[in-house]
Protein backbone atom coordinates (compact mmCIF):
# COMPACT_ATOMS: atom_id res chain seq x y z
CA UNK A 1 0.00 0.00 0.00
CA UNK A 2 1.48 3.52 -0.68
CA UNK A 3 2.36 5.80 1.91
CA UNK A 4 -0.23 8.99 2.07
CA UNK A 5 -0.02 12.40 4.37
CA UNK A 6 -2.81 14.48 5.46
CA UNK A 7 -1.78 17.91 6.34
CA UNK A 8 -4.46 20.25 8.51
CA UNK A 9 -3.48 23.26 10.37
CA UNK A 10 -6.15 25.97 10.04
CA UNK A 11 -8.22 27.05 13.07
CA UNK A 12 -11.55 26.60 12.08
CA UNK A 13 -14.26 29.05 13.50
CA UNK A 14 -17.67 27.79 13.01
CA UNK A 15 -21.34 28.69 13.98
CA UNK A 16 -23.76 31.51 13.17
CA UNK A 17 -22.20 34.99 14.67
CA UNK A 18 -18.54 33.43 14.47
CA UNK A 19 -17.77 36.67 11.87
CA UNK A 20 -17.96 39.02 15.33
CA UNK A 21 -14.52 36.95 16.00
CA UNK A 22 -12.19 37.92 13.42
CA UNK A 23 -11.30 41.30 15.46
CA UNK A 24 -10.08 39.04 18.04
CA UNK A 25 -8.45 36.49 15.54
CA UNK A 26 -6.44 39.13 14.00
CA UNK A 27 -5.04 40.19 17.70
CA UNK A 28 -4.40 36.76 18.70
CA UNK A 29 -2.14 36.52 15.34
CA UNK A 30 -0.45 39.65 16.25
CA UNK A 31 -1.54 41.77 14.04
CA UNK A 32 -1.97 45.45 13.92
CA UNK A 33 -3.26 46.49 10.44
CA UNK A 34 -5.48 44.09 8.25
CA UNK A 35 -5.78 43.89 4.56
CA UNK A 36 -9.43 42.95 3.37
CA UNK A 37 -9.55 41.16 -0.08
CA UNK A 38 -13.10 41.07 -1.60
CA UNK A 39 -15.41 42.09 -4.49
CA UNK A 40 -17.18 45.41 -4.77
CA UNK A 41 -20.65 43.86 -4.13
CA UNK A 42 -19.48 42.31 -0.67
CA UNK A 43 -17.83 45.85 0.14
CA UNK A 44 -21.45 47.82 -0.24
CA UNK A 45 -22.92 45.20 2.15
CA UNK A 46 -24.10 43.97 5.75
CA UNK A 47 -21.40 41.29 5.27
CA UNK A 48 -18.28 43.56 4.99
CA UNK A 49 -19.66 45.60 7.68
CA UNK A 50 -19.99 42.95 10.59
CA UNK A 51 -16.36 42.29 9.51
CA UNK A 52 -15.04 45.93 9.90
CA UNK A 53 -17.10 46.58 13.24
CA UNK A 54 -15.36 43.29 14.81
CA UNK A 55 -12.20 45.15 13.99
CA UNK A 56 -13.08 48.24 14.89
CA UNK A 57 -14.33 46.93 18.07
CA UNK A 58 -10.56 45.03 18.85
CA UNK A 59 -8.76 48.24 17.77
CA UNK A 60 -7.12 46.60 14.64
CA UNK A 61 -6.44 49.44 11.50
CA UNK A 62 -7.47 47.79 7.92
CA UNK A 63 -7.42 49.23 4.27
CA UNK A 64 -9.69 47.49 1.56
CA UNK A 65 -9.26 46.04 -1.71
CA UNK A 66 -12.61 45.23 -2.86
CA UNK A 67 -11.70 44.81 -7.19
CA UNK A 68 -12.06 41.26 -6.96
CA UNK A 69 -12.47 39.31 -10.10
CA UNK A 70 -14.21 35.69 -10.80
CA UNK A 71 -11.07 33.53 -11.53
CA UNK A 72 -8.55 36.43 -10.23
CA UNK A 73 -5.67 36.99 -12.52
CA UNK A 74 -1.91 36.52 -11.40
CA UNK A 75 -1.31 40.19 -12.26
CA UNK A 76 -4.63 41.12 -10.01
CA UNK A 77 -2.06 39.23 -7.30
CA UNK A 78 0.63 40.95 -7.67
CA UNK A 79 -1.19 44.02 -7.75
CA UNK A 80 -2.38 43.49 -4.56
CA UNK A 81 0.71 42.22 -2.92
CA UNK A 82 2.20 45.10 -3.63
CA UNK A 83 -0.18 47.77 -2.02
CA UNK A 84 -0.14 45.55 1.23
CA UNK A 85 3.80 45.55 1.04
CA UNK A 86 3.58 49.85 0.62
CA UNK A 87 1.07 49.77 3.79
CA UNK A 88 2.57 47.47 5.69
CA UNK A 89 -0.23 45.37 6.26
CA UNK A 90 0.92 42.28 8.87
CA UNK A 91 -2.44 40.15 8.12
CA UNK A 92 -4.80 39.29 5.10
CA UNK A 93 -8.93 38.56 5.18
CA UNK A 94 -10.05 36.71 2.30
CA UNK A 95 -13.45 37.74 2.36
CA UNK A 96 -15.99 36.20 -0.58
CA UNK A 97 -16.31 33.05 -2.57
CA UNK A 98 -12.92 31.28 -3.51
CA UNK A 99 -11.81 33.79 -5.85
CA UNK A 100 -11.42 36.26 -3.05
CA UNK A 101 -10.21 33.83 -1.17
CA UNK A 102 -7.49 32.54 -2.94
CA UNK A 103 -6.26 35.47 -4.32
CA UNK A 104 -6.16 36.43 -0.51
CA UNK A 105 -3.58 33.29 -0.35
CA UNK A 106 -1.59 34.12 -3.54
CA UNK A 107 -0.93 37.70 -2.56
CA UNK A 108 0.08 36.64 1.00
CA UNK A 109 2.59 34.29 -0.05
CA UNK A 110 4.29 37.05 -2.73
CA UNK A 111 4.44 39.56 0.37
CA UNK A 112 6.76 37.53 2.37
CA UNK A 113 8.25 35.16 -0.91
CA UNK A 114 8.70 38.23 -3.11
CA UNK A 115 8.85 37.87 -7.25
CA UNK A 116 5.37 38.13 -9.27
CA UNK A 117 2.55 34.99 -9.14
CA UNK A 118 3.50 33.86 -12.36
CA UNK A 119 7.16 32.68 -10.58
CA UNK A 120 4.95 30.40 -8.21
CA UNK A 121 3.49 28.09 -9.90
CA UNK A 122 3.91 24.36 -8.10
CA UNK A 123 6.71 25.49 -6.60
CA UNK A 124 7.34 25.10 -2.71
CA UNK A 125 7.86 28.28 -0.77
CA UNK A 126 10.57 29.64 0.70
CA UNK A 127 8.96 31.51 3.70
CA UNK A 128 5.53 31.56 5.30
CA UNK A 129 3.02 33.66 3.58
CA UNK A 130 1.24 36.72 5.83
CA UNK A 131 -0.99 35.40 8.10
CA UNK A 132 -4.44 34.93 6.16
CA UNK A 133 -7.80 34.63 7.92
CA UNK A 134 -10.96 33.12 4.96
CA UNK A 135 -14.24 34.17 5.57
CA UNK A 136 -16.02 32.20 3.12
CA UNK A 137 -19.36 34.16 2.03
CA UNK A 138 -20.10 30.95 -0.39
CA UNK A 139 -20.35 27.04 0.60
CA UNK A 140 -18.89 25.83 -2.43
CA UNK A 141 -15.13 25.62 -2.79
CA UNK A 142 -13.59 25.02 0.39
CA UNK A 143 -11.23 27.45 -0.15
CA UNK A 144 -11.27 28.58 3.43
CA UNK A 145 -9.56 25.15 4.28
CA UNK A 146 -6.99 24.47 1.26
CA UNK A 147 -3.01 25.21 1.44
CA UNK A 148 -3.29 26.23 -2.98
CA UNK A 149 -4.46 28.90 -4.52
CA UNK A 150 -5.79 28.88 -8.38
CA UNK A 151 -4.66 31.58 -10.26
CA UNK A 152 -5.29 32.36 -14.06
CA UNK A 153 -2.38 33.33 -16.31
CA UNK A 154 -3.73 35.67 -18.71
CA UNK A 155 -0.52 35.62 -21.06
CA UNK A 156 -0.72 31.44 -21.31
CA UNK A 157 -4.41 30.88 -20.55
CA UNK A 158 -4.04 28.64 -18.06
CA UNK A 159 -4.86 27.98 -14.65
CA UNK A 160 -1.91 28.25 -12.25
CA UNK A 161 -1.48 27.03 -8.32
CA UNK A 162 0.60 28.79 -6.27
CA UNK A 163 0.83 25.66 -3.28
CA UNK A 164 2.44 24.43 -0.39
CA UNK A 165 0.90 22.27 2.14
CA UNK A 166 2.74 23.67 5.51
CA UNK A 167 3.64 27.27 4.00
CA UNK A 168 0.21 28.42 2.09
CA UNK A 169 -2.58 27.28 4.79
CA UNK A 170 -4.72 29.73 6.23
CA UNK A 171 -4.59 30.21 9.46
CA UNK A 172 -7.93 30.86 10.06
CA UNK A 173 -11.12 30.14 8.49
CA UNK A 174 -14.43 31.71 10.04
CA UNK A 175 -16.91 29.65 8.74
CA UNK A 176 -20.48 32.02 9.62
CA UNK A 177 -23.50 30.41 8.16
CA UNK A 178 -25.65 33.55 8.63
CA UNK A 179 -23.14 35.06 6.33
CA UNK A 180 -24.95 32.89 3.85
CA UNK A 181 -28.34 34.03 4.24
CA UNK A 182 -28.52 36.88 1.60
CA UNK A 183 -26.85 34.05 -1.38
CA UNK A 184 -28.63 34.13 -4.52
CA UNK A 185 -30.60 31.36 -5.82
CA UNK A 186 -28.56 30.82 -8.75
CA UNK A 187 -25.14 31.21 -6.81
CA UNK A 188 -25.95 28.91 -4.42
CA UNK A 189 -26.77 26.19 -6.35
CA UNK A 190 -23.23 26.99 -8.71
CA UNK A 191 -21.36 26.85 -5.38
CA UNK A 192 -23.21 24.03 -4.00
CA UNK A 193 -22.63 21.51 -6.83
CA UNK A 194 -18.80 22.74 -6.97
CA UNK A 195 -18.78 21.58 -3.17
CA UNK A 196 -20.30 17.98 -4.07
CA UNK A 197 -17.61 18.14 -7.14
CA UNK A 198 -15.06 18.20 -4.66
CA UNK A 199 -15.89 15.61 -2.47
CA UNK A 200 -17.26 13.53 -4.52
CA UNK A 201 -13.77 13.40 -6.84
CA UNK A 202 -11.80 13.61 -3.46
CA UNK A 203 -13.41 9.75 -2.64
CA UNK A 204 -13.08 8.57 -6.39
CA UNK A 205 -9.42 10.10 -6.96
CA UNK A 206 -6.55 7.62 -7.10
CA UNK A 207 -5.18 8.83 -4.02
CA UNK A 208 -7.65 9.28 -1.99
CA UNK A 209 -7.40 7.78 1.39
CA UNK A 210 -9.46 6.88 4.28
CA UNK A 211 -9.26 9.92 5.72
CA UNK A 212 -10.42 11.77 3.24
CA UNK A 213 -12.71 9.16 2.38
CA UNK A 214 -14.44 9.79 5.63
CA UNK A 215 -14.63 13.31 4.93
CA UNK A 216 -15.80 13.25 1.36
CA UNK A 217 -18.62 10.98 2.19
CA UNK A 218 -19.70 12.95 5.21
CA UNK A 219 -20.02 15.99 2.96
CA UNK A 220 -22.18 14.87 0.43
CA UNK A 221 -25.14 13.43 2.59
CA UNK A 222 -24.63 17.09 3.89
CA UNK A 223 -24.72 18.48 0.63
CA UNK A 224 -27.43 16.36 -0.89
CA UNK A 225 -29.39 16.68 2.59
CA UNK A 226 -29.67 20.63 2.04
CA UNK A 227 -28.55 21.76 -1.46
CA UNK A 228 -32.15 21.93 -2.69
CA UNK A 229 -33.79 23.53 0.21
CA UNK A 230 -30.88 26.29 0.52
CA UNK A 231 -31.75 27.44 -3.35
CA UNK A 232 -35.19 27.56 -2.64
CA UNK A 233 -35.40 28.92 0.73
CA UNK A 234 -32.51 30.71 1.32
CA UNK A 235 -33.57 31.83 4.80
CA UNK A 236 -33.24 28.40 6.07
CA UNK A 237 -30.20 28.87 8.77
CA UNK A 238 -29.81 25.08 8.82
CA UNK A 239 -29.81 24.16 5.37
CA UNK A 240 -27.06 27.19 5.00
CA UNK A 241 -25.38 25.40 8.21
CA UNK A 242 -25.38 22.32 6.19
CA UNK A 243 -24.31 23.33 3.21
CA UNK A 244 -21.23 25.79 4.59
CA UNK A 245 -20.21 22.21 6.78
CA UNK A 246 -20.47 20.00 3.73
CA UNK A 247 -18.32 22.41 1.64
CA UNK A 248 -15.63 22.75 4.53
CA UNK A 249 -15.54 19.39 4.97
CA UNK A 250 -15.27 18.70 1.04
CA UNK A 251 -12.39 21.38 0.73
CA UNK A 252 -10.01 19.48 3.44
CA UNK A 253 -11.02 16.06 1.66
CA UNK A 254 -9.76 16.85 -1.88
CA UNK A 255 -6.49 19.21 -0.82
CA UNK A 256 -5.46 15.96 0.71
CA UNK A 257 -6.67 13.35 -1.93
CA UNK A 258 -7.16 15.35 -5.56
CA UNK A 259 -9.91 16.32 -7.98
CA UNK A 260 -10.04 14.91 -11.71
CA UNK A 261 -11.29 15.35 -14.97
CA UNK A 262 -14.29 17.25 -13.84
CA UNK A 263 -11.82 20.02 -12.77
CA UNK A 264 -9.65 19.68 -15.74
CA UNK A 265 -12.24 20.78 -17.98
CA UNK A 266 -13.54 23.30 -15.82
CA UNK A 267 -10.06 24.88 -15.20
CA UNK A 268 -9.50 24.77 -19.39
CA UNK A 269 -12.84 26.37 -19.66
CA UNK A 270 -12.29 29.04 -17.03
CA UNK A 271 -9.22 30.22 -18.16
CA UNK A 272 -9.90 30.55 -21.88
CA UNK A 273 -13.66 31.52 -21.04
CA UNK A 274 -13.52 33.10 -17.93
CA UNK A 275 -16.51 30.61 -17.18
CA UNK A 276 -17.63 30.40 -13.64
CA UNK A 277 -15.55 27.68 -11.85
CA UNK A 278 -18.85 26.34 -10.27
CA UNK A 279 -20.91 26.41 -13.21
CA UNK A 280 -17.76 24.58 -15.31
CA UNK A 281 -18.01 21.58 -12.21
CA UNK A 282 -21.48 21.23 -12.53
CA UNK A 283 -22.13 21.21 -16.39
CA UNK A 284 -19.60 17.96 -16.51
CA UNK A 285 -19.71 16.35 -12.90
CA UNK A 286 -22.59 13.55 -14.20
CA UNK A 287 -20.77 13.48 -17.69
CA UNK A 288 -17.43 12.46 -15.97
CA UNK A 289 -19.14 10.08 -12.98
CA UNK A 290 -20.45 8.00 -16.13
CA UNK A 291 -17.15 7.62 -17.62
CA UNK A 292 -15.36 6.63 -14.05
CA UNK A 293 -17.74 4.20 -13.29
CA UNK A 294 -15.74 1.41 -14.78
CA UNK A 295 -12.76 2.09 -12.38
CA UNK A 296 -14.40 1.51 -9.42
CA UNK A 297 -18.04 1.32 -9.49
CA UNK A 298 -18.54 0.25 -5.58
CA UNK A 299 -17.27 3.44 -4.84
CA UNK A 300 -19.88 5.63 -6.73
CA UNK A 301 -22.60 2.72 -5.18
CA UNK A 302 -21.32 3.93 -1.91
CA UNK A 303 -21.61 7.58 -3.29
CA UNK A 304 -25.19 7.10 -4.40
CA UNK A 305 -26.12 5.62 -0.74
CA UNK A 306 -25.02 8.80 0.79
CA UNK A 307 -26.95 10.93 -2.05
CA UNK A 308 -29.92 9.07 -0.43
CA UNK A 309 -30.83 6.35 -2.81
CA UNK A 310 -32.22 3.21 -1.89
CA UNK A 311 -29.72 0.35 -2.40
CA UNK A 312 -32.18 -2.28 -1.77
CA UNK A 313 -31.65 -5.05 -4.37
CA UNK A 314 -29.56 -3.40 -6.33
CA UNK A 315 -25.75 -3.97 -8.06
CA UNK A 316 -23.23 -1.61 -7.43
CA UNK A 317 -23.10 -0.58 -11.33
CA UNK A 318 -26.94 0.08 -10.77
CA UNK A 319 -26.51 2.08 -7.60
CA UNK A 320 -23.91 4.12 -9.17
CA UNK A 321 -25.97 5.27 -12.46
CA UNK A 322 -28.68 5.67 -10.52
CA UNK A 323 -25.85 8.25 -8.63
CA UNK A 324 -25.12 9.47 -12.22
CA UNK A 325 -29.33 10.36 -12.61
CA UNK A 326 -29.46 11.86 -9.27
CA UNK A 327 -26.86 14.78 -10.42
CA UNK A 328 -28.13 15.19 -13.43
CA UNK A 329 -31.62 15.62 -11.84
CA UNK A 330 -30.14 17.47 -9.47
CA UNK A 331 -28.48 19.96 -11.69
CA UNK A 332 -32.01 20.82 -13.19
CA UNK A 333 -33.68 21.41 -10.42
CA UNK A 334 -31.59 23.70 -9.00
CA UNK A 335 -31.02 25.63 -12.66
CA UNK A 336 -27.68 25.07 -13.89
CA UNK A 337 -26.86 26.39 -16.79
CA UNK A 338 -26.39 23.60 -19.89
CA UNK A 339 -23.03 23.45 -21.95
CA UNK A 340 -25.09 24.73 -24.40
CA UNK A 341 -26.37 28.10 -23.14
CA UNK A 342 -22.61 29.16 -22.64
CA UNK A 343 -22.90 30.30 -26.50
CA UNK A 344 -19.72 31.33 -26.28
CA UNK A 345 -18.21 27.95 -26.05
CA UNK A 346 -18.35 26.74 -29.95
CA UNK A 347 -18.46 22.87 -30.92
CA UNK A 348 -15.27 23.32 -32.94
CA UNK A 349 -13.29 24.67 -29.87
CA UNK A 350 -13.84 21.17 -28.98
CA UNK A 351 -10.75 19.43 -29.30
CA UNK A 352 -8.60 22.05 -28.05
CA UNK A 353 -10.56 22.20 -24.84
CA UNK A 354 -9.98 18.39 -24.79
CA UNK A 355 -6.34 18.05 -25.55
CA UNK A 356 -5.41 21.30 -22.85
CA UNK A 357 -8.00 19.04 -20.09
CA UNK A 358 -5.78 15.50 -20.64
CA UNK A 359 -2.69 18.20 -20.73
CA UNK A 360 -3.83 19.61 -17.09
CA UNK A 361 -1.90 17.40 -14.03
CA UNK A 362 -5.57 17.09 -12.56
CA UNK A 363 -6.13 14.63 -14.94
CA UNK A 364 -3.52 12.03 -13.51
CA UNK A 365 -5.19 11.24 -10.41
CA UNK A 366 -8.86 11.23 -12.27
CA UNK A 367 -10.39 7.72 -11.17
CA UNK A 368 -10.01 6.17 -14.71
CA UNK A 369 -6.92 6.35 -17.25
CA UNK A 370 -7.97 9.26 -19.32
CA UNK A 371 -6.78 11.10 -22.68
CA UNK A 372 -8.09 14.15 -25.00
CA UNK A 373 -10.59 11.38 -27.06
CA UNK A 374 -12.07 10.77 -23.77
CA UNK A 375 -12.73 14.03 -22.86
CA UNK A 376 -13.94 14.74 -26.48
CA UNK A 377 -16.29 12.16 -25.85
CA UNK A 378 -17.68 13.58 -22.20
CA UNK A 379 -17.44 17.53 -24.47
CA UNK A 380 -20.27 15.97 -26.37
CA UNK A 381 -21.96 14.43 -24.46
CA UNK A 382 -22.57 17.56 -22.26
CA UNK A 383 -23.36 19.86 -24.93
CA UNK A 384 -25.60 16.76 -26.43
CA UNK A 385 -27.81 17.56 -23.24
Amino acid sequence: MELREFFHATKVVTGAGAVAQTGDEVLALGGKKVMIITDAFLASSDIYKKVTDSLDAAGVEYITYSEVRPNPRTTDCDYTADMAKAEGVDVIIGLGGGSSMDQAKASAALVTNGGKCVDWDYIELPEYMLPVICIPTTAGTGSEVTFCAVITDEEKKYKMTVMDVIKLRPSVAIADPELLLTLPPALTASTGVDALTHAIEAYTAKVSQPLTDALALHAIELIAGSLVEAVTNGSNLQARTDMQNGSLLAGAAFINSDVGAVHAISETIGAWYDTPHGVGNSIFLPHVMKYNIPACPERYAKIAKCLGIDPTGKSDEQLANEAVDYVIELCETVKIPKLKELEYIKEENFEAIAQRSAENPLSLDNARDIDAAAYLDILKAAYAM
